[in-house]
């Protein structure tokens, strides 16, 4: 017997199918909706009509068109998050499984694509998430940015990988909090100075930080990686923090990306 299970979503009440599901993914995958179609096999305008079904869901937009194609915004991000944890946890098996946030993506898609681990199977999201797909065994090994978070980790294996700093973007007192990043650290600097400020606002998209206008921190490995110059408010020694692996046990993949990582000298 054969059986299989696909997840579905249900979004302010209505349904999202597991194929315009499927179709947000290869959107995002391949950044463009006519690469999306070619890959599913199915037309343009079916790719159109699967996204607006899910916008009209939403209540918002979930797509952003730029002259490079088109990418996931906040809201698009998160339904599909939720969709590949789901899509996991209906899985009997899956193959080796890594996590990371965007601080630490092209880092991580450089070491496997050197390693030629082309099998693997690469989750992007917050330390949060990742620590949780890790306790669900849905994860092998997770690169977490917050050193606060391992405090949430302590069943699992760890070792530093690299330092980073964090650039201060001062603006006054209103503050966008960025999801990604030792943000916890960011802030508890902030009450260490009796600084007084207000979260008002968050963000999964790294371009509408940049444009907000108010006060944030970003982590400047992250910066330097998209070629972004940009001046802090202080020394992003100052708010240097650790990057660190965490897994069960090493085995010998696990040790090879290690050594990798580390090898890539973050500091």
């Amino acid at each position: 017997m054969d059986i299989t299970v696909r997840t579905e979503q249900i979004i302010n009440g209505s349904l999202v199918t597991n194929r315009q599901l499927e179709t947000l993914a290869a959107v995002a995958e391949t950044g463009s909706k006519t690469a999306a179609a070619k890959k599913l096999g199915i037309s343009v305008p079916v790719v159109h009509r699967y996204i607006a079904a899910i916008e009209e869901a939403a209540g918002s937009p979930i797509t952003v068109s730029t002259p490079a194609g088109t990418k996931l915004n906040e809201e698009g991000r998160q339904i599909l998050e939720t969709f590949e944890t789901t899509e996991l946890r209906c899985l009997d098996d899956h193959n080796f499984t890594v996590c990371c946030s965007p601080v630490t993506e092209d880092l991580m898609m450089s070491v496997l694509s050197a390693l030629k681990m082309v099998d693997v199977e690469l989750v992007i999201s917050d330390d949060e998430h990742n620590i949780r797909m890790m306790r669900e065994n849905l994860a092998d090994f997770a690169v977490i940015d917050d050193p606060l978070y391992l405090f949430d980790a302590e069943e699992f294996e760890g070792v530093e990988i690299g330092y980073m700093g964090m650039v201060f973007v001062d603006n006054g007192a209103s503050f966008i909090r960025y999801r990604y990043g030792a943000q916890r650290v960011a802030f508890m600097f902030l009450d260490t100075m009796d600084r007084k400020y207000a979260i008002e606002a968050e963000t999964f998209s790294l371009p509408e930080l940049l444009g907000s206008k108010k006060s944030y921190f970003v982590d400047e490995f992250l910066l330097l990686r998209k070629g972004i110059k940009m001046k802090s408010a202080v020394d992003p020694k100052v708010l240097k923090h650790a990057i660190t692996a965490i897994y069960r046990k090493e085995d010998k993949t696990i040790g090879k990306l290690i050594r990798a990582l580390q090898a890539r000298n973050i500091r």
